[in-house]
């Protein structure tokens, strides 16, 4: 639990936000204010999770080349979201690295943002999360619907629309097609933000 201004205690996990900060965002100068605001502005509430950026790019073009299986591909994408992690907490030191449930949890009562680590993700044999078409965003939606979050707020670089749906998104490339159909059973307010738009994010 935690205290509001006047001394009003709430329940956290009622008012804990997952948000999504996309790799495409990885070498954006506005990266920095993103991580800022949500430093400042979750703390307690709020869950971070960065997709892998450039880091899964080198991953895509080993693949290519090697043509190896899914299970260590995917294991190389937790890999760089990892990584992105670790290069958000070296932007922002006042985010918290927390790599399971129960340490996301610690993190949000002592009051703090949380940051994803996802090495849980890592795998020793298939499984049905083993998938290279898995994206950030469906990992950050099944991490969001474990911690009962209140919504989701994914931050994309090529979103200007702030209307348009998630089917149009995906049609666009700017989320993975088969996203829509599963967050339309997941019962969860979400919000797709553009990365100019802080305002949007502050007011949200």
């Amino acid at each position: 639990r935690g205290r509001l201004a006047g001394g009003a205690v709430w329940g956290w996990a009622s008012l804990m936000w997952v948000v999504t900060i996309s790799g495409s965002l990885c070498s954006a100068p506005l990266l920095p204010r993103w991580l800022g605001l949500l430093a400042q502005l979750g703390s307690g509430r709020v869950t971070v999770v960065c997709g892998g950026g450039g880091f899964v790019e080198v991953v895509k073009q080993a693949r290519a080349l090697w043509h190896f299986d899914d299970l260590p591909a995917r294991n190389m994408a937790v890999l760089a979201m990892a990584q992105m992690a670790y290069l958000a907490q070296g932007l922002e030191p006042r985010l918290r690295l927390a790599a399971n449930e129960a340490s996301l949890r610690k993190v949000l009562r002592a009051g703090h943002t949380a940051l994803w680590l996802p090495t849980e993700l890592l795998r020793d044999g298939p499984s049905r999360d083993t998938t290279w078409e898995l994206s950030s965003d469906n990992i950050a939606l099944d991490l969001a619907c474990r911690l009962n979050a209140e919504h989701l707020v994914l931050v994309k670089s090529g979103v200007s629309d702030p209307i348009a749906s998630l089917a149009q998104l995906g049609k666009r490339g700017l989320l993975e097609q088969r996203f829509e159909s599963i967050a339309s059973g997941a019962g969860l307010p979400m919000h797709v933000v553009g990365c100019a738009d802080l305002t949007r994010m502050r007011a949200l």
